[in-house]
């Protein structure tokens, strides 16, 4: 956390612990600072109180180990290196990149490719699910039901990746904005950073899009030269602990074993580069079904103004995330300001956001990885176009 009003004029006098009496979401090191940053902060401080009472809902989640990812870590009781430690997860496999110890974090250039939770198989998703996919699936306590896996697992602080594209493309579908999922399903991933050193998490699609031909194109700059056009086949799911577990077999396949089952598979495709720089070549041989964008900062990277302007004008529907619901109204404002109308997709709470607060975040407001989402699409400036034609 840093002062609110760090670089004006005057140096920080110590830690920013003054915090605005009327909001609660912006502290400062020293009252002149505090006076000197209200011009600014008057016309956001209401917005930031009406955010921090709808704090309690950002922190409802139904794990056993909830305080301790939620509000001890906003408290700073708690760290994310503690409570991996706890769960002798810290710095294994792709565990390793949930907290801050960066300095052991090797560059994605790397060509290992961790596939293990790390867990025993009665806590992680190793094998495929044991019933049908319930058309009611709106929480993490539905999906852990489903998945028979105890609510003191920790996966979900890996398979909110997944769970966002399941749940982004389940609002389109039921907006109106792509038809049902058929037996294929193409989508275009915008910006993924971390993620990359968590790709097997993504052959929970199988499960999640049982009978589907999943192939997505993970497009953004932090993917390295020599890995741009990569084509990684996910066709199992990440594997646990257990050598006797039937996740080791090479026969474990998506789909067998089911008589009449079409097999799902997921692909995932490496671009490096901008959206709005890769399109042209991304799409010469098919365009994608939706456009998800997990934790996209519009409003903190101009690189998204022509990537706005490039969506708004293919006619796919684009779902985007982000930490904080702040975040997410600078980035509505971005979005009208590029596009000249408002969301077709309102803001609204994800149910499968990551439940670990994020540390050191600039406000004091709950930060969570995937936490708000969003979206836009061209079917609104099609159907305005239609009316105006009629």
């Amino acid at each position: 956390m840093e002062c609110a009003g760090k670089g004006r004029g005057s140096r920080c006098v110590g830690p920013p612990i003054r915090r605005c009496a009327h909001c609660a979401a912006v502290a400062y090191c020293s009252l002149s600072h505090q006076i000197s940053h209200w011009k600014d902060h008057k016309k956001e401080c209401e917005r930031l109180e009406e955010q921090m009472r709808r704090a309690d809902a950002l922190h409802d989640f139904p794990f056993t180990y909830s305080q301790d990812t939620t509000l001890k870590v906003c408290e700073k009781q708690e760290t994310r290196c503690s409570f991996l430690v706890k769960q002798g997860l810290h710095q294994e496999g792709m565990w390793k990149y949930e907290c801050h110890c960066g300095a052991s974090i090797t560059p994605f250039d790397s060509s290992r490719f961790d596939d293990s939770w790390n867990l025993p198989k009665d806590l992680c998703p190793c094998t495929g699910p044991k019933s049908p996919l319930s058309s009611r699936f709106n929480s993490w306590r539905d999906y852990y039901e489903w998945r028979c896996i105890p609510l003191h697992s920790p996966v979900a602080l890996l398979l909110h990746w997944p769970l966002t594209i399941f749940y982004a493309t389940q609002l389109a579908v039921r907006r109106g904005l792509i038809p049902e999922i058929g037996d294929q399903l193409h989508i275009h991933y915008l910006g993924p950073e971390k993620e990359l050193f968590q790709l097997a998490v993504f052959g929970e699609l199988c499960a999640l899009f049982p009978g589907v031909k999943v192939h997505m194109e993970l497009i953004g700059p932090a993917i390295p030269l020599h890995r741009d056009g990569e084509e990684i086949d996910l066709c199992g799911y990440a594997h646990c602990v257990e050598t006797s577990c039937e996740c080791k077999s090479s026969s474990e396949k998506v789909g067998l074993g089911s008589p009449n089952y079409r097999a799902s598979a997921v692909t995932l495709l490496l671009r490096k580069g901008l959206y709005h720089d890769c399109y042209s070549d991304i799409v010469k041989n098919s365009s994608p079904d939706i456009i998800v964008a997990p934790n996209a900062g519009i409003a903190a990277y101009s690189s998204w103004i022509q990537s706005i302007e490039l969506i708004e004008n293919i006619n796919v529907p684009a779902i985007f995330t982000d930490y904080c619901e702040e975040a997410v109204h600078l980035a509505a404002s971005c979005i009208s300001s590029i596009t000249g109308h408002s969301l077709t997709t309102p803001i609204q709470l994800n149910p499968f956001r990551q439940p670990m607060a994020v540390e050191d975040s600039v406000l004091f407001l709950p930060c969570y990885s995937n936490c708000f989402l969003f979206g836009i699409s061209g079917q609104s400036k099609v159907n305005k176009d239609l009316e105006t034609t009629i």
